[in-house]
C-alpha cells in the first residue's frame, strides 16, 4: 500500500476493507484520525479557559470576598 515502504502517513479507511461483514462504505468519519490531538488539545484548552473564567468571576464576588473577610477577621481576632 502507498505510505507502508517509505514511512508516510496512511490514509486508509477503517472497516472498508473486501470482505468486511457490514462495513463496505467509506464514511468520511471512518478515515484514521492521525492528528486528532491537536484539536482534542485545543479544544480542551478553550474548556479550561472558560472554566477558570467562570471560577474567576465565582471567587471575585462580593458574597466569597465577604465571608472570605469573615473568616480571616475571626481567625485573627482569637485569642490562644
Amino acid at each position: 500500500m502507498p505510505g507502508e515502504a517509505d514511512g508516510a502517513p496512511r490514509q486508509e479507511l477503517v472497516g472498508a476493507g473486501v470482505g468486511d461483514v457490514g462495513q463496505d462504505r467509506g464514511y468520511p468519519w471512518q478515515w484514521s484520525d492521525a492528528g486528532m490531538s491537536t484539536v482534542e488539545y485545543a479544544v480542551g484548552t478553550v474548556v479550561a479557559a472558560a472554566f477558570a473564567a467562570v471560577l474567576y468571576k465565582i471567587v471575585t464576588g462580593d458574597s466569597v470576598i465577604a465571608g472570605l473577610t469573615n473568616l480571616i477577621n475571626t481567625a485573627l481576632s482569637t485569642t490562644f
